[in-house]
């Protein structure tokens, strides 16, 4: 039997938050806790809600704290609630929300909905992050260039290049870079794979750099009809690759280049909690950093 857990369901969802004020409230525990220093007068002291506001007050002095600042929601007229149950439906997907879904369903308009989207995509990546993969006595590590958008087949003119990188049974890191040419491609993998990591990539030029920079390097031939060699293979990263494009064509159908790596946050967000979804939420909401200097 399986013991894997699952993303809550929308009704356990709207159990816990079933209005505005459940949702500041858990704003507040999470970032402040029920008491904190003042940051005004120094005392530990209850912060009781302010009427109408979206702000709690110190008992002994009224310093104000505002749990929105610094999230996505600062200086949003949009509901908390509406916030919330559209970070729900991006962890509930596995092949993306587009603005016009949460413009159907929250009832807001197409561009409060993009811009909701937009910036739950930047947080994903913030609380996604990204830490060096492989190293010595870790597991391979594999490499893989993708080209979106565009009409030329192999990025050299209008299409976005994008480096991926992922460890088998570990985490992925996608990075859109300038362009397919060694200066490029390099400087991500030496930031992103640590020296001595085992490495699979294909037979691109751009990568034979990685035997002499003391990386174990095996590739496979792709024109020559090679996808597994040994343990070398790409397989991995490509899936991954499948995956987004067929997601982005059939969700979100255009995306501007401009806003191509906040996409892949979202990808790459959802593929790193893969095998521990019930935490995309949890992570979601309690991942807000506690302004500094703030209370």
């Amino acid at each position: 039997m399986s013991t894997k857990q699952k993303l809550p369901t929308i009704r356990q969802f709207l159990d816990r938050f079933p209005d505005d004020d459940s949702c500041l409230d858990h704003l507040m525990e999470t970032r402040y806790g029920k008491r904190h220093t003042c940051a005004k007068c120094s005392k530990e002291a209850n912060f009781h809600r302010v009427k109408a506001r979206r702000c709690y007050e110190c008992d002994f002095c009224g310093y104000q704290v505002y749990p929105t600042a610094g999230t996505p929601f600062e200086n949003t007229r949009t509901s908390l609630r509406d916030w919330f149950h559209v970070m729900f439906m991006f962890c509930a997907s596995r092949n993306g929300v587009s603005a016009k879904e949460v413009q159907r369903t929250i009832g807001v308009t197409y561009k409060t909905a993009w811009r909701m989207c937009n910036l739950i995509r930047q947080y994903m990546g913030y609380v996604d992050g990204d830490t060096p993969l492989g190293g010595t006595g870790s597991g391979v590590v594999e490499a893989d260039k993708a080209f979106f958008g565009g009409h030329d087949k192999r990025g050299h003119d209008d299409k976005v290049v994008v480096l991926g990188i992922t460890e088998r049974g570990g985490e992925t890191v996608t990075k859109v870079i300038p362009s397919r040419k060694s200066k490029d491609v390099m400087p991500e993998i030496f930031k992103w794979v640590r020296p001595g990591a085992r490495i699979a990539t294909d037979e691109a030029r751009v990568f034979m750099e990685l035997a002499e920079n003391g990386y174990m390097h095996g590739t496979v031939n792709h024109s020559a009809g090679e996808y597994v060699n040994g343990n070398v293979h790409t397989n991995t990263i490509e899936a991954f690759w499948s995956h987004v494009k067929r997601s982005l064509c059939g969700t979100y159908v255009n995306v501007s280049p401009k806003w191509l790596q906040t996409y892949l946050w979202e990808f790459e967000f959802r593929q790193n909690l893969r095998k521990q979804p019930h935490l995309m939420l949890e992570l979601l909401l309690q991942a807000f950093p506690r302004p500094a200097g703030r209370g």
